[in-house]
C-alpha cells in the first residue's frame, strides 16, 4: 500500500506520495517549476538553480528537483523571493551565454530561450560584471558540433554520456567561472572516444550541441538538373517527424511523409525498410551458417554469439571497448549503406542512370549514421555509397522551409524497386525489432513453420528493459536443419550502451553464454536515437513503438523473406544470400574462405 504524506503548495493541502520530490509534486497538482539541469532520463543534480522553491522554516531556497517532500511541508513555488532569485539566475545564465538567438540552430526550440520568455528578462544587469570569454567551436565531427558559448554548464551531457551510453567523451573541467565541458585533453570531438550516438544533442537544454546538418548541400542537390536525388527513410522517422510539425508523439505519418519528400522535389522516395528486410534475409543467413560451421563441422574459429551490426554507435563503442570481439560482429552493412550501395548499383541500372549522376540522401532517426556514411569503407558501389544524411528534426525543417501545410498533404505511397517493405522491416525501428524480425525468418526457414507466437508477436523481445533474453527451442525441423533439432536458440536484446557494456562483459567474463543478441546505441532503439525530436523521454518513446508495433500489424507482409521486391532482387540481380555480389556491396568484408 502506497504511503501518503500530507503537505501544503501555495497555501493549499495535498496529500502526496511519500519520496516525491517538490517537482514531482508540483506537477501533479498542476503546477510547472521550471528547470534546466533536470531530466527523467538522467539522475538529479540539481545544479542549475532555476527550480528553486521556499520551503517553511529554511533559510535557504531548496532545488525542488532534489529536495523530497516530508510530513507538514509548506512549500511556496511562486513568491516573490522565488520569482526574483528565477529571473537572476536567467539573467546569469544569458550573461555569458552567445544569445544570439535568430543564428542558433536551436531557435524555437531551446529552453533557455523559453524561460528568458517567459520570465521577461527585458534587461542585461549583469552583462558589465560577467567578464567577455573567447570560445571555441568544433565543427570537425561529421556527426556533431560542440559550441561552448552556448553552454551552460547543466552537465545534462555528461550526464547522459556517463548515465545513459556508459561512454564518458564529455566531462567537467576547472572550477569557479573557468568551469567547463570539454573532452579528454580537449581534443575534438572526431579524436575521443565518441560514438556519436547524439543523446548529448538530444539532452542538451541549448544550442550547445547540434547535430552537423546538410541542408544546404540537398537543396543544391535537388536544384541540379544533372543530379538525380534519390532519398531513404528509416522505420522510426515516420513515427517521430510529426513531433516536430506540431502532431501528438507516436502519430504515424509515414503517407504523408513521402508525399511531402515529392513535394521537396526528390527524384525518387524510397524506404529503408526495403534494406531492412534484405539486412534479415542476409543476417539470418550467416546466422545459420555460423551455427552450422559450429554444431555440425566443429569450427572453432567460428565466433559465437553473433552480435547485429545495424547500429553505427554501436559498432564504433565496440570497436573502442571491446576490439576483441569484433569478428562477433555479423559482416552485414546496416540497411541504409546497404540501400547506398544498391541505389548506385542495382537502382542505377534499372533505371539507366549514371551512377555519378545520382545523389543519395536518407532521412534518419540518428546522428550516428552521419559519422558511418563518411567512413572509408563505406564506397563498394565504386562511390561514397551515402552522400548526405540528416536527421528527422533536418526533414521537419526542409518541410518547413519549403512551406507546406503538413496537415494538408495527401498521404501517397513509396515508389516502386527499394519502396517495398514488410512489417519485419519496420520493427527495426524499435529495441527487439531485429531480433523479432530475424526469429521471424531463421525459425520459418529451419522448421518449414511461422515462430510459435501469437500473431507473429514475439513478446519476450519486446519492451523498454534494458537488457531481455529469450530463448526458441527448434523443434522438428526441415532436412536441411534437422542438426538443429532441440537446440535451444538463446536471444538477448540491449539497448542504450551502458546496457550493451553490461552484456559484454557478462560474455567476456563467462557469465552469459547466447548465439544471437541485438545491440542498439540509444535507449528504445532506433525511436530514440540522437535525430529525433527533442525532447525526449521514456513516456514519449514508449508511444514511438507503440506506433512502430501498430505499422507492423496493419502491414499485409509481416517477414522480411516474403518481400517481393527483395525476392527479384536476389532473382535480377544478387543471386543469392551471402553470394559473391552480396558480399561485394551488402558486407563488410569478405575473403576466399568466406569466414566469419
Amino acid at each position: 500500500m502506497t504511503t501518503k504524506i500530507n503537505i501544503s503548495i501555495n497555501g493549499f493541502p495535498v496529500k502526496i506520495e511519500k519520496g516525491k520530490t517538490i517537482l514531482e509534486a508540483a506537477k501533479e497538482e498542476g503546477i510547472t517549476i521550471p528547470t534546466l539541469c533536470y531530466h527523467k532520463d538522467l539522475c538529479v543534480a540539481g545544479n542549475c538553480r532555476v527550480c528553486v522553491v521556499e520551503v517553511a522554516g529554511q533559510r535557504r531556497l531548496s532545488a525542488a528537483c532534489a529536495t523530497p517532500c516530508d510530513e507538514g511541508m509548506e512549500i511556496l513555488t511562486n513568491s516573490l523571493k522565488v520569482r526574483n532569485s528565477r529571473k537572476h539566475i536567467i539573467e546569469l545564465l544569458l550573461a555569458e551565454h552567445n544569445a544570439d538567438c535568430t543564428k542558433c540552430y536551436r531557435n524555437g526550440n531551446c529552453e533557455l530561450q523559453e524561460l528568458a520568455s517567459e520570465y521577461k528578462i527585458m534587461t542585461q544587469d549583469f552583462i558589465e560584471l560577467v567578464p567577455l570569454k573567447t570560445y571555441s567551436i568544433d565543427m570537425y565531427s561529421p556527426s556533431i558540433i560542440k559550441d561552448d558559448s552556448k553552454c551552460i554548464r547543466c552537465q545534462r551531457c555528461v550526464r547522459t554520456c556517463a548515465e545513459l551510453q556508459g561512454v564518458n567523451a564529455l566531462t567537467v573541467a576547472h572550477k569557479g567561472n573557468k568551469m567547463k565541458i570539454t573532452t579528454f585533453f580537449e581534443k575534438h570531438m572526431r579524436d575521443v572516444v565518441c560514438t556519436n550516438c547524439g543523446q548529448c544533442v538530444n539532452h542538451c537544454p541549448t544550442g550547445a550541441l547540434v547535430e552537423k546538418n546538410y541542408i544546404e548541400e540537398v537543396w543544391e542537390a535537388i536544384a541540379n538538373p544533372n543530379k538525380h536525388v534519390v532519398v531513404q527513410t528509416a522505420p522510426a522517422v515516420r513515427v517521430g517527424l510529426g513531433e516536430e510539425l506540431g502532431l501528438e508523439p507516436g502519430t504515424r505519418v509515414t503517407g504523408k511523409m513521402v508525399a511531402a519528400l515529392k513535394r521537396l522535389g526528390f527524384d525518387s522516395v524510397l524506404d529503408t525498410d526495403f534494406t531492412a528486410d534484405l539486412t534479415i534475409v542476409e543476417e539470418g543467413t550467416e546466422l545459420l551458417t555460423r551455427l552450422k560451421r559450429a554444431l555440425v563441422d566443429k569450427d572453432e574459429t567460428v565466433s559465437l554469439p553473433m552480435a547485429t551490426s545495424c547500429s553505427p554507435g554501436w559498432i564504433k563503442y565496440i570497436e573502442h571497448m571491446f576490439p576483441e570481439y569484433l569478428d562477433n560482429l555479423s559482416t552485414c552493412k546496416s540497411p541504409q549503406q546497404m540501400f547506398g550501395a544498391l541505389a548506385k548499383t542495382y537502382y542505377a541500372k534499372a533505371r539507366n542512370i549514371e551512377p555519378d549522376k545520382i545523389v543519395s540522401v536518407s532521412i534518419m532517426p540518428c546522428t550516428a549514421k552521419k559519422f558511418e556514411a563518411f567512413r572509408p569503407e563505406m564506397h563498394d558501389s565504386g562511390y561514397r555509397d551515402v552522400d548526405y544524411v540528416l536527421t528527422t528534426r533536418e526533414l521537419a525543417i526542409l518541410i518547413k522551409q519549403a512551406g507546406l501545410d503538413f496537415d494538408k498533404i495527401e498521404p501517397v505511397k513509396y515508389d516502386r524497386l527499394m519502396g517495398d517493405s514488410t512489417g519485419a522491416g519496420v520493427i527495426f525501428g524499435a529495441t527487439g525489432g531485429v531480433m523479432e524480425a530475424a526469429l521471424r525468418t531463421a525459425y520459418e526457414i529451419i522448421t518449414g513453420r511461422e515462430v510459435p507466437f501469437k500473431n507473429l508477436n514475439i513478446e519476450p523481445v519486446r519492451g523498454m528493459e534494458g537488457v531481455r533474453e529469450a530463448t526458441i527451442k527448434i523443434e522438428n525441423p526441415v532436412k536441411e536443419w534437422a542438426f538443429l533439432d532441440g537446440v535451444e536458440l538463446k536471444c538477448a536484446v540491449a539497448h542504450g550502451l551502458v546496457n550493451a557494456k553490461k552484456v559484454m562483459e557478462a560474455i567476456k567474463s563467462g557469465k552469459a553464454n547466447y548465439h544471437f543478441i541485438e545491440f542498439m546505441a540509444c535507449p528504445g532503439g532506433c525511436l530514440g536515437g540522437g535525430g529525433q525530436p527533442i525532447p525526449t523521454n521514456a513516456e514519449i518513446r514508449q508511444r514511438r513503438a507503440e506506433a512502430i508495433y501498430a505499422e507492423d500489424r496493419d502491414l499485409p507482409i509481416r517477414k522480411s523473406h516474403e518481400n517481393p521486391e527483395v525476392i527479384k532482387l536476389y532473382k535480377d540481380f544478387l543471386i543469392e544470400p551471402l553470394g559473391a555480389k552480396s558480399h561485394h556491396l551488402l558486407h563488410t568484408k569478405y575473403t576466399k574462405r568466406n569466414r566469419y
